[in-house]
């Protein structure tokens, strides 16, 4: 900058005034000055991605490989690589699986819905609800219809059923089932205390229905009125089998279907992680309760 005195004022030219003849903007120059005042800041160091993280990701896809379940999610990789003893952040292992297109298609939006319940369909202890509902199943024999019984605080499959038929009889099969399984025994009243959540199908509502409920001690339950999320265990558990089972498999008879489906609820019990059940299976689940109540 020109340090030219003025000869009419005796002063320096001010810099307003030297900008403006030699058409500069004024930033310019503060920003030269200020340069040397504050050094530059440190350049930070980038996040690691597939490309220069290549051991992560190779263990990423040996979990995915390695486990039975179709499109599992990061938080379920990161859980299964922490059990591996592989310390590791949730946010870079869906970095890297995004990245290396390892992640499972999802919903791209969501609906709004304005809800009149905001109630709680879990519990904190096993057999006090269980939830019921119907799905069905292509097979070269027709359309099946598909029964389940799940557990509401453990997840559990307790009772899966095929049949040609949906009707009320066969509804109650896996019932029956979870009953057994349960409590031992298919007796009167064996099931005092335990609720049912099902929705309004012509099945749960009908009188045999309802009177085998009553047989088991078993109070029936009754989905929220327009708000299908009542019954949103059923729900869940039906989403993972048709993704996991139904979708992805041919069944040439009924009869092959109903041995799959309990062949998968075994596997399900046994395998499957629960990320609210700090990703336990829900065996695990049930067995850890039993042990508490026992100690």
């Amino acid at each position: 900058m020109s340090r030219t005195v003025s000869p009419s004022a005796g002063r320096h030219y001010g810099l307003a005034l030297v900008c403006r003849v030699w058409q500069r903007p004024r930033s310019s120059v503060y920003a030269v000055r200020r340069r040397p005042e504050s050094p530059p800041p440190a350049r930070k160091r980038g996040p690691k991605t597939a490309v220069n993280d290549p051991e992560l990701t190779a263990a990423i896809r040996e979990t995915i490989a390695a486990s039975p379940w179709l499109g599992e999610g990061y938080r379920k990789v990161w859980a299964q690589l922490r059990a591996k003893r592989i310390r590791v952040g949730k946010r870079r292992v869906l970095r890297l699986m995004r990245e290396a297109n390892l992640l499972s298609p999802s919903r791209s939006f969501k609906l709004a819905v304005v809800k009149d319940h905001e109630g709680r369909i879990t519990t904190d202890r096993p057999d006090e609800m269980w939830g019921t509902d119907q799905t069905s199943a292509l097979t070269a024999e027709g359309q099946a219809c598909v029964f389940i019984t799940v557990e509401h605080c453990t997840a559990e499959c307790l009772g899966i059923h095929a049949t040609r038929r949906g009707n009320r009889f066969e509804a109650l099969e896996p019932i029956r089932q979870g009953v057994r399984s349960v409590f031992g025994g298919y007796d009167a009243k064996v099931a005092v205390g335990l609720k049912l959540r099902h929705d309004h199908g012509s099945q749960f509502i009908s009188d045999d229905y309802q009177k085998e409920l009553d047989f088991l001690g078993i109070e029936s339950s009754p989905a929220f009125v327009r708000e299908p999320e009542g019954n949103g265990v059923s729900e869940r558990f039906i989403r993972s089998l048709k993704e996991q089972l139904l979708w992805v498999r041919y069944f040439a008879t009924v009869e092959e279907l109903r041995l799959a489906l309990l062949e998968f609820k075994e596997k399900y019990n046994r395998q499957w992680l629960v990320e609210k059940h700090g990703h336990r299976t829900p065996a695990q689940v049930r067995a850890d309760f039993e042990a508490k109540v026992a100690a």
